[in-house]
């Protein structure tokens, strides 16, 4: 019997995770990956190191593939429509992908469909946002680069004109929305096969930090039935009108006026969905894979009636592996994930996971080790 072989390009700890997830299942791998040190290409046998901006060295990578897939949104549209002009499948497609490459593609996609977003538009320059500005509610408003942001990156909250000089050095387009007034950030993670079979993760909150996602609470605490059956029926309609395949996250404001909006769109495993791992029968890994093989998806319930995620961001504290002693001795329940990173200031380099049937106490076993695992609580 021959296991079919899945091209992952980005060598990061998605793609580590995506890996781990095919072993049960024989699922051969294959990385592309920027260096040898990269989290994946410490742990997959098959790694190519190349710069997947370079068509060629992507295109040598892909033969052997059976299909391509991503733990980034960042390989040019251009190259991804060449291989599959060879006849690689690329999953997600060159043309759902590119909703999640280009800001303003996606906010032109979503209202095409209907879906409801912060008012946006794209701007020309300091000026234009002005007028952006007076169009509404005036300053502050909020101002993205359309291509190469992530984490907080490419993102300014600008209050006055001459503020809003920075954003258009990039070179790049410049998209301008409201600023919303929300009560809390929300994300509908779901799943999508070729064929089009679906499925839906519990809505969650997720808290962010400098921009930065720090906890992932599954479910949404005090989200209704109705609000959160929306938002899967919005994450659901814009993967199927999209032809998204694979895992998509939905990012959502919660406004304080009871509304939904997008924010953001992936079209790969999510680190809002990490908690899947170990809070949901199927993770969010498990049933990427499952989609871009076009293989019946699994069941992603919850496990628990409550799951916690909290990143391990790198502090001033290297020895992680000396905090495990505390940690899985006070919490023997306790998940850790580590991603094989250098330990630096503010850098993701694992989370951890707890489930539970009370809230308070899941969330506190989750942050202190957490903490401590990062050098923020020592005892």
């Amino acid at each position: 019997m021959t296991f079919p072989v899945v091209g992952m390009v980005g060598g990061g700890q998605l793609a580590r995770m995506t890996h781990e997830a095919g072993i049960p299942l024989g699922i051969r791998f294959k990385l592309f990956s920027d260096t040898p040190q990269d989290s994946a290409a410490q742990v997959v046998n098959d790694v190519v190191v190349g710069d997947y901006r370079d068509l060629g060295t992507l295109r040598a990578f892909a033969q052997g593939c059976d299909v391509i897939t991503f733990d980034h949104e960042h390989v040019p549209t251009e190259h991804l429509r060449a291989l599959e002009a060879d006849g690689i499948p690329v999953r997600p497609g060159p043309g759902a992908l590119v909703h999640a490459q280009d800001k303003g593609v996606m906010r032109a996609g979503l209202d095409r469909i209907g879906i409801p977003c912060p008012r946006h538009r794209i701007v020309t320059d300091p000026a234009d946002v002005t007028r952006f500005a007076a169009e509404g509610d005036g300053f502050p408003v909020v101002l993205k680069t359309v291509r190469g942001g992530y984490d907080g990156k490419g993102v300014w909250v600008v209050r006055d004109e001459a503020a809003a000089a920075d954003p258009f050095k990039a070179g790049v387009p410049v998209l301008a929305e409201e600023m919303v007034d929300f009560a809390r950030e929300l994300a509908a993670n779901v799943v999508r096969s070729p064929h089009g079979q679906a499925v839906a993760y519990p809505v969650v909150e997720s808290r962010q930090v400098n921009g930065v996602c720090d906890t992932v609470i599954a479910p949404a605490p005090g989200l209704s039935a109705e609000r959160s059956a929306e938002a899967q029926r919005m994450a659901l309609a814009i993967a199927a009108e999209l032809d998204v395949t694979g895992h998509l996250a939905v990012e959502l404001f919660e406004t304080r006026d009871g509304r939904l909006l997008v924010n953001e769109l992936a079209m790969r495993p999510h680190n809002s969905g990490h908690w899947t791992q170990d809070g949901a029968v199927t993770s969010q890994f498990a049933n990427h894979l499952r989609a871009v093989l076009d293989l019946p998806l699994g069941d992603p319930r919850p496990r628990a009636p409550w799951t916690v995620m909290v990143n391990v961001l790198g502090g001033d504290y290297p020895d992680m592996y000396a905090a495990y002693l505390h940690c899985m001795a006070r919490d023997p329940q306790l998940k850790i994930h580590m991603y094989g990173k250098d330990v630096k200031p503010g850098r993701k380099v694992g989370h951890v996971t707890t489930y539970g049937d009370d809230l308070a106490e899941v969330l506190e076993r989750a942050r202190h080790a957490a903490g401590y695992l990062r050098g923020t609580i020592t005892e």
